[in-house]
């Protein structure tokens, strides 16, 4: 993957998150317009798919990075999930409206690594 289609990459999910976070109120986080007209969705993604797969590696990285300081200061996963969900309530709203655990354990991560 060039450092292009990276930066593009990038922006798509920006966009995604950015579009669910203004709207919040008004609409379902799992509206599928939260997809519509991105340039290039489909040869960088496959599909809305991939973007939900490149989101929830976001936040499996994020938890990740969250639990190892937790574990070495003594916390409890629990609070430290709680405190992600606070960080990043637009992203778990997404994650949870689409129920990316059916595309998480189906396939590969690979597709979803570089967010």
């Amino acid at each position: 993957m060039s450092w292009a289609d990276f930066h593009a990459r990038t922006a798509i999910l920006h966009t995604v998150l950015d579009r669910a976070a203004r709207s919040n109120c008004q609409l379902n986080p799992a509206d599928p317009k939260l997809f519509d007209d991105l340039p290039e969705l489909e040869r960088l993604f496959g599909g809305p798919d991939g973007v939900l797969l490149a989101l929830r590696n976001r936040w499996e990285n994020h938890l990740t990075a969250k639990m190892e300081n937790a574990m070495e200061q003594g916390g409890l996963a629990v609070e430290v999930y709680a405190e992600l969900c606070a960080e990043q309530p637009v992203l778990r709203a997404i994650l949870d409206a689409y129920d990316t655990d059916r595309l998480y354990f189906r396939r590969p991560r690979a597709r979803a690594m570089a967010s």
